[in-house]
């Protein structure tokens, strides 16, 4: 079972990651806003592709669910904490840390 505690430590432990408040929640970033922690600490927002969201939903429903709004059809996905395992918290933060960091390492091949 996976606390808000978890999150936190292991969100930081990933490349470039910040921590800043972000409206009622705690958000972490890499280059982008990748993963949002709620104020009461039992779920967290995590920056999935749309194809992504649609695997962890179908493979862990009592875990992730889509964010039932414009922000859920971009991939924003809800994740119950206590519903994850550490591994499967750990494999979560690194999908949405790499999408936090698309961008930047793309433009910087291009370039």
């Amino acid at each position: 079972m996976a606390t808000a505690k978890d999150l936190r430590r292991l969100a930081l432990a990933l490349e470039g990651t910040t921590e800043y408040p972000h409206f009622d929640r705690i958000a972490f970033k890499a280059d982008r806003t990748y993963v949002t922690l709620a104020a009461d600490g039992k779920s967290a927002n995590f920056k999935f592709t749309p194809d992504q969201q649609a695997l962890k939903c179908e493979v862990a429903r009592d875990a992730f669910a889509a964010i039932p709004n414009g922000w859920g059809r971009q991939g924003w996905t809800v994740a119950t904490l206590s519903a994850l395992s550490i591994a499967e918290l750990k494999a979560a933060l690194a999908t949405a840390h790499a999408n936090g960091t698309k961008l930047k390492k793309t433009a910087k091949r291009r370039g």
